[in-house]
């Protein structure tokens, strides 16, 4: 990994006590950040450098919901309509997942992680399906994550959907991928149990599941309430509301992850905050599949912690972060409601919850002693910029600047808009579409 200063930027370190350092340098050795210092204090430093002059440094962002397997599904327009989220499920997605292969799993990841890297996100927590290519398809994504150098936590979503066979892949694809990362003790991977949704297991395949994950001290993440029909499914079928049933199940806890839970009531969010369970708020995705807006305030409120995620629409947390600013005063009908609280799920929370599967790292933080990822993006602030002014800058500048370079474990990833890795990105996209017109004639 070697040693690099990044010289003379305005070093923004996010973290409990944020601070806005213009003019700083940044000292990287062996993937750790060992030096934030005014220009020019490191003198004895004479190794490769990257000028950040006219340039924001921030800690690399964090995408706490993801799906590397959707790439190839970008322009598909053989899926009949929908006018539900069921619809949705059933027409396209099931039916794409059902004929991914591992190459596909491959393709699709490395395309979702260069766009990842040119958007400056370097730790995403991702949730698999490919149900007749299980076994094999976690190590797939890893490769991807390992050769372009991000960090992500894999899981594969276990359903009864698919019939006992596949149900009991999926299980020995989660067991097999957790035993690995235990082993290997990579700091680019983290493994989670991965669950479909409560709608689509059944009791038996639950429990298996949740004692399986106990043994191996491993959390959960799971599709929660992303739609009303969960909580229909659950309630007819089982005489419980979704966050209900998973909590007798054991699946809640610190390390597992509820994703959506968009139609959560009263005690399901003061389960989802007793248990610390971490909640990821979607807003893109639930806005393009018409199912509503998760009530974050309300979460936040009762002290569940809540980060966001893309849930595959995109790898731009800052596009992310301000589409669920503008829907969250929609919501609400008040244009002041929730500004700090809703940019916080990118800045604040989702530092947190990865820090549940990193802890020693500080990931999302800029911090002496912590990991040496970083996104430079290009801003020359119009307005003075502290730190009392910088979610606005955030929000209204910053987050429509262009991603110059992105380092992870300090390895330069991208320099210069230019891609600083052993491929070639338009043979990479070349390839995928050859994989997406076979993948197509599959569906």
């Amino acid at each position: 990994m070697g040693t690099l200063l990044v010289t003379n930027g305005t070093v923004i370190t996010l973290g409990a006590a944020n601070r806005v350092l213009p003019g700083h340098d940044v000292l990287v050795e062996d993937g750790t950040v060992r030096r934030i210092a005014p220009h020019g204090e490191i003198v004895s430093f004479t190794g490769p450098s990257i000028d950040a002059a006219g340039k924001v440094v921030m800690p690399g962002f964090i995408n706490a919901h993801m799906h590397f397997y959707s790439t190839l599904v970008r322009g598909l327009g053989k899926a009949a309509p929908s006018a539900s989220f069921q619809e949705v499920l059933e027409h396209l997605w099931w039916r794409l997942d059902r004929k991914l292969e591992l190459e596909d799993c491959f393709v699709s990841a490395l395309v979702a992680g260069i766009d990842a890297i040119r958007h400056g996100t370097t730790t995403l927590i991702d949730h698999h399906a490919s149900p007749f290519a299980v076994r094999g398809s976690l190590d797939a994504i890893a490769r991807v994550v390992q050769e372009v150098g991000l960090r992500a936590s894999l899981c594969y979503e276990l359903s009864d959907r698919d019939g006992a066979s596949v149900a009991q892949d999926g299980i020995d694809e989660n067991v097999a991928f957790i035993e690995r990362c235990a082993r290997e003790d990579d700091p680019h991977l983290r493994a989670l149990f991965g669950l479909h949704a409560a709608f689509t297991l059944g009791d038996a395949t639950l429990e298996r599941a949740a004692e399986t994950g106990a043994r191996l001290g491993a959390g959960f993440h799971v599709h929660v309430a992303e739609a009303a029909s969960d909580q229909e499914a659950n309630l007819r079928d089982h005489g419980l509301r979704v966050v209900e049933r998973l909590h007798r199940f054991g699946v809640l806890g610190p390390r597992s992850i509820a994703a959506h839970c968009v139609h959560v009531d009263a005690r399901e969010i003061e389960l989802l905050a007793e248990t610390g369970t971490a909640v990821v708020h979607n807003p893109q995705s639930n806005m393009n599949n018409a199912v509503g807006v998760a009530d974050v305030p309300r979460m936040l409120a009762a002290g569940v912690l809540v980060g966001l995620g893309t849930d595959a629409m995109t790898t731009n947390m800052l596009e992310e972060v301000r589409a669920a600013l503008w829907v969250r005063h929609l919501a609400a009908g008040n244009p002041s409601v929730g500004f700090v609280e809703t940019l916080s799920t990118l800045l604040v929370n989702n530092p947190a919850i990865a820090g549940r599967y990193w802890p020693s790292l500080g990931l999302g933080t800029l911090v002496e002693g912590g990991a040496a990822d970083l996104v430079l993006l290009d801003y020359h602030p119009p307005t003075p910029l502290d730190e009392g002014t910088f979610l606005g800058h955030l929000a209204f500048g910053i987050a429509q600047s262009v991603v110059d370079t992105t380092i992870v474990a300090g390895r330069v990833l991208m320099e210069g808009r230019k891609l600083m890795l052993d491929l070639d990105e338009a043979e990479v996209a070349a390839h995928a579409r050859e994989q997406a017109v076979k993948l197509w004639e599959r569906f």
